[in-house]
């Protein structure tokens, strides 16, 4: 409800007095809702052609491609790590880049690290190379040498509990890599970047 009370705030702000706001409040949840509907409700292409590739939008291909790639793993998530590497190099890519995105976006790099995610550390500097990404790759390498340098004073706290999870972020020398990841999307677009990509790299994405 924050979104809402936001708008709302914005609107009072400006002295809109003849707004119905509860009308708006009203028209942006069915709007939120019909997003949920749509997305909870997409097609997922278990075989993926050039065809579909080149008629989807630039704002749906990367969640179409890594759809598809989940397709891949979903039976096999006890072995993620070792299927995910028998892929060519610009399906892995896609997939770590989306996971690093998906967690660091989320909890920041520590939770990247303690989540399965982490399995994938070593191997994204090159994969955001890869796809063009430098200055990701290289910030990413940085985590890599600090998580691996301040592992011990890192994972300390960590014991399986929520309370563990919590308490290792205080003090976190990745923390200050957070807001350096953040800020990277405004010099560098990371969808875009990996957008382009697969539209340059189709056959690698393609299953028939």
């Amino acid at each position: 409800m924050k979104i809402f009370s936001s708008i709302l705030n914005l609107f009072r702000r400006q002295k809109y007095t003849n707004v119905d706001f509860k009308k708006i409040e009203a028209e942006s949840l069915v709007n939120i809702e019909k997003l949920f509907e749509d997305f909870n409700n997409r097609t997922i292409h278990k075989i993926l052609t050039e065809k579909i590739i080149n008629e989807t939008s630039d704002t749906e291909l990367l969640q179409v491609v890594f759809d598809n790639l989940m397709e891949k793993v979903k039976l096999t998530y006890e072995i993620e790590y070792s299927t995910v590497l028998t892929w060519n190099k610009s399906r892995q890519a896609i997939y770590m880049i989306w996971l690093l995105e998906s967690e660091v976006n989320n909890g920041g790099f520590n939770q990247f690290y303690y989540n399965s995610t982490g399995q994938f550390s070593k191997h994204i500097p090159d994969a955001l190379n890869l796809v063009g990404a430098n200055n990701f790759s290289n910030l990413t390498s940085k985590a890599n040498e600090i998580y691996e340098k301040e592992h011990q004073t890192i994972t300390k706290n960590l014991d399986d509990t929520w309370d563990g999870f919590s308490k290792s972020y205080k003090n976190n020398p990745l923390n200050n890599l957070d807001t350096k990841f953040y800020e990277l999307y405004k010099t560098e677009n990371l969808q875009q970047i990996q957008i382009d990509y697969i539209r340059k790299h189709i056959k690698d994405f393609i299953d028939q």
